[in-house]
């Protein structure tokens, strides 16, 4: 259990500004042998809920945008807000993209999307990612067997 909650917790910090790469300690535990469906699950859920921190952050954030120490320009923000309005939700399930995908979920939060809406189109497409990754690294790990 240790091991998937180490991984929910990277996979948690990953999804925020941290720099943490969690699919090495996802593609570290699958090879170690752990179930690939936890793993999933674990790293899903995790990713997911960490997105959620910049959103929440984002929602009470524009409070302080006349402050000097706000870290967004004004015009910045409008582009920002502007693009998100023009692509609109459906954006959120490229939020497992790297950097873009932490701006898509903090923007979602300036937008103030509903947070069932955020965390449904989040968790889709995190959670595809993770599988994809799972589905990479058990084929390759078919291939090592096959020439071994």
């Amino acid at each position: 259990m240790e091991a998937y909650a180490t991984l929910f917790v990277a996979a948690f910090l990953a999804a925020t500004v941290v720099p943490i790469w969690s699919e090495v300690l996802f593609a570290g535990l699958m090879a170690s042998g752990h179930d690939p469906f936890w793993l999933w699950a674990w790293a899903s859920i995790g990713n997911t809920l960490g997105a959620g921190v910049n959103w929440a952050l984002a929602r009470w954030a524009l409070r302080w945008q006349d402050r000097r120490w706000f870290p967004f320009k004004p015009d910045s923000l409008h582009r920002a807000q502007a693009w998100f309005r023009r692509y609109g939700v459906w954006t959120l399930l490229l939020a497992w993209l790297p950097v873009a995908g932490d701006a898509l979920t903090f923007v979602a939060g300036l937008m103030r999307v509903r947070w069932w809406v955020f965390f449904l189109l989040t968790f889709v497409g995190k959670a595809t990612r993770y599988a994809l990754l799972l589905a990479a690294l058990a084929g390759a790990a078919g291939v090592v067997e096959s020439v071994g």
